[in-house]
């Protein structure tokens, strides 16, 4: 049987609900709907669901502060599209790097809620259905390096902390999630980019140096991640999940 996309739209706002409902619904998806955080926890323990319209201004938790709990938790796996009526450019860089995989300003246009919907879905299914994600709050032990999955950075074997960017983070925690998998340009590009993917052509390149610069790499002969010809990229080195 035919799976059916079912979607978890949470916005205090009841009109926008129902009408994006209802248009996701008229177009082949199941939708189910929450007001608030208290209401999306209670829908996400009585069913499953492939992504979650997640508004950002909604009283009591925010939704910035729902996607940083969601990807702390057990529902870290679901996709998560944020809605946002602020033109700060702040808001949305919060939620990327929350872990968000999208954003849509309102007001906004129903048929491009779908098309939000579909893109984030089909980039979340582009890696194989084998590929496991690690639990979050966890170090990456790799070599004499550490990565600090709360905290976001990486530490040598000193201790001493190496800053990363919200890019560079992602793209090497893609790696570690994966490591001695062969990972093409495309499916790195998409999963540290998501929508502005197609902005940054084939920058992945430039973005996998920064990160063998971070961790010292001879770029001759890296030690961590090396360049697959004619396919992409792999790390080499096996990994260590460790408690925080």
């Amino acid at each position: 049987m035919e799976h059916t996309d079912h979607i978890l739209i949470v916005d205090d706002d009841r009109e926008i609900r129902e009408l994006a409902g209802n248009f996701l619904r008229k177009n082949g998806l199941d939708v189910t709907f929450a007001a608030d955080g208290r209401q999306m926890w209670t829908q996400l323990e009585r069913g499953t669901f492939d992504l979650i319209v997640l508004d950002i201004m909604m009283p009591g938790d925010d939704g910035l502060v729902l996607c940083r709990e969601l990807r702390s938790g057990k529902h870290r796996r679901i996709p998560i599209l944020l809605l946002t009526a602020r033109s700060d450019d702040m808001d949305r860089v919060l939620g990327l790097e929350m872990g968000a995989d999208d954003y849509l300003t309102k007001p906004f246009v129903a048929r491009e809620l779908l098309a939000r919907i579909k893109a984030v879905l089909r980039r979340t299914r582009m890696l194989p259905p084998n590929f496991q994600v690690t639990e979050s709050g966890h170090q990456l032990r790799f070599g004499e390096w550490c990565l600090d999955t709360t905290a976001r950075h990486l530490l040598d074997k000193e201790g001493t902390i190496v800053s990363l960017s919200g890019a560079e983070y992602r793209l090497l925690r893609v790696f570690l999630d994966h490591p001695q998998r062969v990972l093409t340009r495309d499916q790195l590009l998409n999963l540290t980019h998501g929508r502005e993917a197609d902005m940054f052509g084939r920058s992945i390149d430039l973005l996998v140096s920064r990160v063998r610069q971070r961790l010292r790499e001879d770029a001759r002969e890296p030690a961590f991640i090396k360049t697959v010809r004619s396919e992409g990229y792999v790390f080499a080195s096996a990994v260590e999940v460790l408690e925080a």
